[in-house]
Order: structure tokens, then C-alpha cells, then sequence
């Protein structure tokens, strides 16, 4: 019985682990969420952490619960189906309204050139932006007097979010032995899944850091739109 318990533990890593890795969804959003809107290195990974503590732990009380009241595994994989049906559609849906908005205020805040005369007949032009002369002032008022809803939104939907390999694969094995193996296995499944996504996006900011993006980033909350719509569409369409 240890050997198996032993092997369930390198499953739960090995599992949490590609899981994770495989599944775009589980890093990107943050980090295109945390490029347009300017987060600290800080708030990117408190989000990133809290939305992967609702993404485990909404799989780990349904499969605890299905466990108690002795609901067979299959019956629990078609509720996991249904809740990840509506996160991927609350995802399509979020990443492609915020692409929209994304993409109007980008036509909005396009450069222009503004021609000045002087009074000895010369003529000198330079580009302009109406939005870029205030906009630290109004980030600074959104962060003093509104709390940004898209931290909320991300964490909803990865509540509804399922671990489709954490209930079937982990915790009915374990489940087989004592109430903490299942503890401890669904504890690794967890962890492994939750530092496997800071991991990821602190590295994928970490390079982008490197590229010459600054001339696009009146397209940022477009792009971070448009990434997380096609995150949906993977999910949606090709089983990610």
C-alpha cells in the first residue's frame, strides 16, 4: 500500500505539473491581463494565486463531497464537463468584449500630428495622443477610488474552471485508503499546479520584458483580449 501511495504522490506532481503545462489557459490570461494593465510584479502573482487556489480547490470540496456521499466517479466527471463548459464560455466571452474595448480605445488613442505655425512663417509638426498626457492620472484614480473588476472576473471563471484529471486520476485512487492520503494527494495535485502557474508567467514576463513591445502598447488591452479569447477557443475547440 505505500508503493501505490508513493506513486499516486509522483502522479499528483507529474499530473498538477503538465497539466498546467499544457494548458495555456492556466498562465496566459495572467499575463496579458498583467501587461495591459500595468500590474506590479506583486499583484500579478497574488491574482495568479488566488485564481489557482479557486481553480483547485472548487474540484477538491465537489470530489471530497462526492467521496462522502459515495457518488461514482463518473457522475462527478459529467458535473466537472458542465462547470467547465461554462468557464470556457464565460472566457470567450470576457476575452472578447475586453478584445473590443481593447480595440476602440486603441482607434481612439491613435497618434497624430499637430501642425504649429510660427510668426516667422515656419511650420513644425508633432505627434500627439489626447489620451497619453493624462493617463497616469487616471490610472492613479481608478486605483484610489475604483477596485478593478478583472481580477474577479478571472477568478470566477477559473472557479468554474475545472482539474478534469485531479478527481478521477488522484482523489477516488487515493480514496481507496485513508481520508489523509486523499488529503495529501489532492494537497500535491494543488500546489504543484498552483507555483507551476506563478512559475510560468513570471518567466513569460520575464522575456517579454527583453522585446521591443513599447510601440505597441496602446494595442495592449486589445492583445490581452485577444488572448484570452483564443485561450477559449483552444479549450473549446481543440481540447486543451
Amino acid at each position: 500500500m505505500a508503493s501505490e501511495f508513493n506513486i499516486l504522490l509522483v502522479s499528483a506532481f507529474s499530473i498538477g505539473f503538465l497539466h498546467t503545462l499544457i494548458g495555456p489557459d492556466h498562465y496566459l490570461p495572467f499575463i496579458a491581463m498583467s501587461k495591459a494593465r500595468n500590474w506590479s510584479l506583486v499583484k500579478t502573482c497574488v491574482v495568479t494565486l488566488l485564481c489557482g487556489l479557486g481553480h483547485v480547490l472548487s474540484s477538491v470540496v465537489l470530489g471530497f463531497a462526492g467521496i462522502a456521499l459515495g457518488v461514482a466517479a463518473f457522475k462527478l466527471e459529467a458535473v466537472e464537463a458542465f462547470r467547465g463548459e461554462i468557464a470556457v464560455w464565460f472566457l470567450l466571452i470576457f476575452g472578447f468584449t475586453y478584445f473590443i474595448c481593447g480595440l476602440r480605445r486603441a482607434i481612439k488613442n491613435k497618434p497624430h500630428t499637430h501642425i504649429h505655425a510660427h510668426g516667422n512663417g515656419n511650420l513644425h509638426g508633432h505627434l500627439h495622443m489626447h489620451k497619453h498626457e493624462h493617463s497616469h492620472v487616471h490610472e492613479m484614480h481608478e486605483v484610489n477610488n475604483h477596485v478593478s473588476l478583472t481580477p474577479w472576473i478571472l477568478f470566477t471563471i477559473f472557479v468554474f474552471g475545472p482539474c478534469e484529471p485531479l478527481i478521477p486520476l488522484l482523489m477516488y485512487p487515493a480514496a481507496k485508503g485513508h481520508i489523509g492520503e486523499v488529503v495529501l494527494v489532492s494537497a500535491v495535485f494543488g500546489l504543484t499546479t498552483i507555483f507551476t502557474m506563478i512559475a510560468l508567467v513570471l518567466a513569460f514576463l520575464y522575456g517579454l520584458s527583453w522585446l521591443p513591445i513599447n510601440r505597441w502598447q496602446r494595442f495592449n488591452h486589445a492583445l490581452a483580449g485577444l488572448v484570452i479569447f483564443l485561450c477559449g477557443g483552444a479549450i473549446k475547440f481543440l481540447g486543451l
